[in-house]
């Protein structure tokens, strides 16, 4: 799968700063919002996303295995997961849960170190929402902020995370309404993706 071998390749989702004290947010970033409806209750799809936190390697077509790290256990306001994006484990993410609201279904996300991340780690962060609609389905979606380094790699980027975004989305919903799991080792996106609808770009 082409996608694979980008060199952008980043989780959804996924929020990056060096320091906790040294994120400001204080320079101009890009932004990448996408949604999609899950015919699937509210906690459900918030148990997936964001209580199984180390186990994303259930439903994104990019990631090859993920697991939690020094020793979290669930989706929790300072757990950490590291996720692989290729099978040589060369191109990964350390992440961290910076902020949690369960009752709003809201939380904040950032990469506290990574290899082969093209992203000013200062400047860059990521909300994942799941919205109940009160009839058994939701809308669950990723806002990510960031600015590349260097800054001129911003839009090939943004074009890039937009469908990597996209594809966890369709993944998510596809291992929810399913069970079947979806990730870089079985490929399984290549044959569901046209099954779904494409993700909506909220502008």
């Amino acid at each position: 799968m082409k996608v694979l071998r980008l060199p952008l390749m980043l989780l959804v989702f996924f929020a990056t700063i060096h320091t906790v004290t040294g994120q400001s947010m204080s320079k101009k970033y890009k932004t990448v919002h996408v949604k999609m409806k899950i015919n699937a209750p509210a906690e459900r799809v918030w148990e997936a996303m964001v209580l199984d936190y180390g186990e994303i390697g259930n439903f994104s077509p990019y990631i090859f295995s993920s697991n939690y790290e020094n020793g979290s256990l669930k989706g929790e306001k300072g757990a950490e997961r590291k996720c692989h994006f290729n099978a040589k484990q060369t191109r990964w993410s350390h992440e961290k849960i910076m902020a949690i609201d369960h009752e709003k279904r809201v939380m904040r996300n950032v990469v506290i170190d990574g290899a082969k991340l093209p992203l000013n780690f200062d400047n860059s962060q990521a909300f994942y929402r799941v919205k109940d609609h009160g009839d058994g389905t939701c809308t669950a979606s990723y806002e990510f902020q960031f600015r590349t380094k260097p800054a001129f790699m911003g839009g090939l980027a943004k074009g890039s995370f937009k469908k990597q975004l996209a594809g966890t989305l369709v993944g998510l919903k596809h291992y929810v309404e399913t069970g079947e799991k979806v990730n870089g080792t079985n490929e399984k996106y290549k044959e569901i993706k046209k099954q779904y609808p494409e993700a909506v770009i909220v502008r």
